[in-house]
């Protein structure tokens, strides 16, 4: 129970409460909540209170809402360190997580003037456009479109890529992956990637651009990843110089 003679608010009494049983496994992902009046009735506290604490969990991502259906236990969420250059598949597996990935789109077409300024091609350069559904234990973490020079990695072919790209491009190609840069945003995605993504219409995802160069500097690829906000993070170091 909540202690209402304590100096801490009632609703983080509340929240740290639900926390904890969230932390503890009590309460596992994908399970329902208490209404709000049951939670009130319970701790004999105000539904406002309740409320509040709930609104806070959904915000720091430990419980999601369904209209209409009530508030649950969310998933875990995937970190990733923004610091080292690693595939998606090299990321999942370093997590002990089975990494998936369903082919949604694979076309060589003349790179047009964006693509043909950030990869440093001629005109009328072919590049391959990719398009993957990228999971994680089977459930959908990520669309990520892929851009890379037809001249620059000969060969790739949808079989190629049911395994590891980069790996193709390492091993096979002899070429070696020198550095990245990448930027973060957040993002809407349309209609089409909400339902690869399995998230309802206005949902908000992690919006990921990144460059990626040889060692001699050569540009090799142009990713837009659009990532699920509830099941992913980035994660990064920062020391004070």
């Amino acid at each position: 129970m909540v202690d209402k003679n304590s100096p801490l608010p009632l609703y983080y009494q509340l929240e740290e409460q639900i926390k904890k049983t969230i932390e503890t496994e009590e309460l596992q992902p994908g399970d329902a909540l208490p209404s709000e009046r049951e939670l009130s009735e319970s701790y004999q506290i105000s539904r406002m209170t309740v409320r509040q604490a709930i609104t806070n969990l959904v915000n720091k991502g430990y419980l999601f809402r369904e209209k209409g259906k009530g508030t649950f236990v969310s998933s875990h969420k995937f970190e990733q360190n923004l610091q080292g250059l690693t595939s998606f598949t090299e990321d999942m597996k370093a997590r002990n997580l089975v990494p998936g990935s369903k082919l949604l789109h694979f076309e060589i077409y003349p790179a047009d003037k964006d693509i043909r300024s950030t990869l440093s091609l001629k005109d009328e350069e072919l590049i391959y456009k990719i398009k993957r559904l990228r999971l994680a234990n089977n459930e959908p973490i990520a669309v990520e479109t892929s851009y890379l020079p037809v001249s620059l990695v000969p060969g790739l072919t949808p079989d190629i890529l049911a395994s590891s790209l980069y790996t193709y491009i390492e091993n096979d190609l002899e070429l070696t992956i020198g550095h990245a840069s990448q930027t973060v945003e957040a993002a809407i995605v349309d209609a089409e990637d909400q339902q690869h993504l399995n998230i309802n219409k206005g949902v908000p995802v992690l919006l990921i651009q990144r460059e990626t160069f040889l060692e001699n500097g050569t540009p090799l690829e142009l990713v837009r990843s659009s990532y699920r906000a509830d099941r992913y993070k980035f994660k990064i170091d920062i020391e004070r110089k």
